[in-house]
């Protein structure tokens, strides 16, 4: 693979996933910022290279491009040790992958959007009880597995991790007390220890 290129906005957490495993994967890249609130997703020219208008968006090689951030990890971990060689032990990586984008990121995420990147009376703060609610829920099945296990799947360290690292870490951003999870608290020590870890910037002001 040629060297590839990011398009993607620093603050968020969908961007910084792939942000952080190409640091610890010490790979060269090159990182295109784009803030998503410019509406420059939307331009004609970057609607060519994505129709779904959103990023992160990896260039792979001139006019080839890959979008959404699991397919994206999963693209760049193949063949390293952040993508088990265990047929099952991938299985799970994608069944955490797939648990953060359908119960906890469109809650947890969400939650952290509004409160910090809209104003603090945007008409959005009428969603954070359901939010707080179902991510909460989220949280609580992640305590539990992390309560017996060191990292998410076969006590090493994957993109399953990463994944859910980006907003959890950042959770208190929208509103998450993280204090009644320890366990979670203890993983996220363990994460910020991995080698070439890297810190999420924080969101810029609304």
């Amino acid at each position: 693979m040629s060297r590839p290129t990011v398009y993607g906005m620093s603050s968020s957490g969908n961007c910084y996933k792939v942000r952080l495993l190409l640091e610890q994967l010490s790979a060269a890249y090159d990182w295109i910022e784009i803030d998503t609130r410019s509406g420059r997703t939307h331009s004609a020219e970057f609607l060519a290279k994505n129709p779904n208008g959103r990023v992160p968006l990896l260039e792979l090689a001139p006019g080839r491009y890959l979008a959404e951030s699991g397919a994206i990890l999963y693209c760049l971990a193949d063949g390293t040790a952040f993508w088990p060689q265990d047929r099952v032990e991938r299985a799970e990586v994608l069944q955490w992958m797939f648990f953060e984008q359908y119960s906890h990121e469109p809650y947890i995420a969400v939650a952290r959007f509004i409160c910090a990147f809209l104003p603090p009376n945007h008409a959005r703060r009428q969603e954070l009880p359901r939010l707080h609610e179902r991510g909460a829920a989220a949280l609580a099945v992640m305590e539990r597995h992390l309560a017996q296990h060191r990292f998410f799947v076969a006590n090493s360290y994957s993109i399953a991790d990463i994944a859910l690292y980006a907003y959890t870490h950042a959770a208190g951003d929208g509103g998450f007390d993280l204090a009644a999870y320890p366990a979670i608290r203890e993983w996220i020590v363990r994460i910020e220890a991995q080698p070439h870890f890297v810190r999420m910037p924080a969101a810029p002001p609304p």
